[in-house]
């Protein structure tokens, strides 16, 4: 059962928010969990490599994809039960993150709040547990529904199986590549838990004259601190925060620290602190500088930037450049958080 014809020699510019041009060599988009499976057990394309797009927004592409490109297309967002103070919803892969939070907001479903205006899709927010503003998605999981890539078979993962971490999950190490999220259950809650501790929430609602904050306050005071920190991928190419912020031993920092007393940190349990990587990347002298088509943001420098015509090559090559100064001034590895192909 295909939803669309396999197509040849296809272009993802349009499917990356980089806007790096690059080719796939065989391209489709499935709309369901039939057509999904049915791709995956085609013996036709059952050996070739296979990558699985969601929105593109967290995809560096350095090289032509040698493969298969399967574009998630299967949407929906459906109730599957509820309480007086809960609510559990189904939604599919392939719909769009913000789109469901304002969805969610509409409803009066909230817990999802914080996560406002972060762009890619459903199916890829568990693959590494995205959060912002001191919310995670592993707070709002519940279960998904997953594809063997190799068997066609559909799997449940619960809150313990996914094994959720700082920008991680078990189909980021183990299991990568060996599954295909289908759906995702999300546990929310019909009554307001107002979460404004983090970054600039609260100053910021007190600036949009709001002292007793709605969720979709929050949403709005999120999206303009988003947009004040973050380029526009429709205006500038970039896949936001290029790097983790790298969590280090406390005796680490402290020894930092004497050398940097305004160095920021946040705790990151009892031996270790968390360290934005944009103050380390911004002290090597990175922010707003342009290296031939590329650069780290003048905004923002965790974000890296391409100007128009970069390559994927260039913007990895000016990552790994960063990464060396980061290491040398500071004794500190950044780990990328964008999937490198």
């Amino acid at each position: 059962m295909m939803t669309s014809p396999i197509k040849q020699e296809v272009s993802l510019l349009s499917f990356n928010t980089f806007g790096i041009e690059a080719k796939a060599r065989y391209f489709v988009e499935v709309t369901s969990i039939e057509a999904l499976k049915a791709i995956l057990l085609d013996p036709d394309y059952q050996a070739i490599p296979k990558l699985i797009l969601g929105g593109g927004s967290n995809l560096l592409f350095t090289q032509d994809f040698d493969g298969l490109v399967i574009k998630m297309g299967i949407k929906g967002i459906e109730k599957m039960r509820e309480d007086n103070e809960n609510i559990w919803v189904k939604v599919g892969a392939g719909e769009n993150w913000h789109d469901f939070v304002v969805y969610c907001l509409e409803q009066g479903w909230y817990g999802v709040e914080n996560l406002s205006l972060i762009y890619g899709t459903v199916g890829a927010a568990p693959m590494q547990n995205i959060g912002a503003y001191g919310v995670e998605l592993k707070d709002i999981f519940d279960l998904l529904i997953a594809i063997d890539r190799e068997t066609g078979n559909q799997q449940f993962f619960t809150h313990a199986d996914c094994k959720f971490g700082y920008r991680e999950s078990v189909f980021k190490s183990e299991l990568k590549d060996k599954y295909v999220i289908a759906e995702v259950i999300f546990h929310l809650s019909k009554k307001p838990q107002i979460n404004t501790s983090y970054g600039t929430i609260q100053q910021t609602l007190v600036e949009m004259g709001i002292s007793q904050p709605t969720p979709k306050a929050v949403s709005e005071a999120v999206i303009r601190i988003r947009k004040s920190k973050l380029p526009n991928p429709e205006q500038v190419g970039n896949a936001g925060s290029f790097f983790k912020n790298p969590e280090i031993l406390k005796s680490h920092f402290e020894n930092l620290r004497e050398q940097y007393p305004n160095m920021p940190s946040y705790p990151a349990g009892e031996q270790k602190v968390k360290v934005p990587a944009g103050w380390l990347i911004e002290q090597c002298g990175w922010k707003g500088r342009k290296v031939g088509n590329t650069g780290a943001h003048k905004d923002q420098a965790l974000v890296i930037v391409n100007y128009g015509m970069a390559t994927g090559l260039e913007i990895s090559e000016l990552a790994t450049k960063i990464q060396a100064s980061v290491l040398e001034k500071f004794g500190i590895q950044l780990h990328t958080e964008v999937n490198i192909v």
